[in-house]
């Protein structure tokens, strides 16, 4: 069925910080042309960083989206299409919560929005953690939280956690480790 779909034109609409923004133009199978919207991001990374008691650490922060805080697991944007995500993992999890691990094993890939965006997300466990310091952005504030396992699921089935990666990779985290 691919085949007959045929993107005929990709328009950039707009250029941001963090997202591109096109008007993409397709021709569909009955002949007509769509004109879809498409988000472009060059990729992500995030890390359920477990302490050496099994608990979770967690980054609550404002986000402008929502206009509130939100209660998530460390993760940020890849410097470029190029960077490993586990190199990206490994930075955020410092910056983010003051912590480094060499111990870093890939837990899942998520796509966040499949319908209008190509981004994806690679979400790590950190064991072993190692004490270091934030690195915060400018204009990022962001207190660092330790949550049981148990505590976590019940907040996503609550609906308390709403951010997809941050459910996504507590639920897994949950199936796969804590079975």
């Amino acid at each position: 069925m691919a085949e007959v779909y045929k993107r005929l034109k990709r328009e950039l609409i707009h250029k941001g910080a963090v997202i591109d923004y096109y008007k993409d133009y397709v021709q569909i199978p009955n002949g007509n042309v769509a004109e879809w919207d498409f988000i472009k991001h060059k990729g992500a990374a995030a890390v359920v960083p477990v302490t050496k008691e099994g608990k979770i650490l967690m980054v609550r922060q404002y986000r402008n989206a929502l206009d509130r805080f939100t209660l998530e697991i460390p993760a940020g944007g890849r410097d470029s299409e190029e960077e490993e995500t586990i190199v990206c993992a490994a930075r955020e999890l410092e910056e983010e919560t003051g912590y480094r691990s060499e111990n870093l094993e890939l837990l899942l890939s998520l796509r966040t929005t499949v319908a209008f965006c190509n981004e994806f997300i690679d979400v790590y466990v950190a064991r072993d953690l190692i004490p270091s310091r934030q690195h915060l952005d400018e204009d990022e504030y962001v207190d660092v939280e330790e949550h049981e396992i148990d505590e976590l699921v019940k907040l996503c089935y609550d609906g308390v956690l709403q951010d997809s990666k941050t459910v996504s990779a507590i639920l897994a985290y949950k199936l796969k480790y804590c079975s």
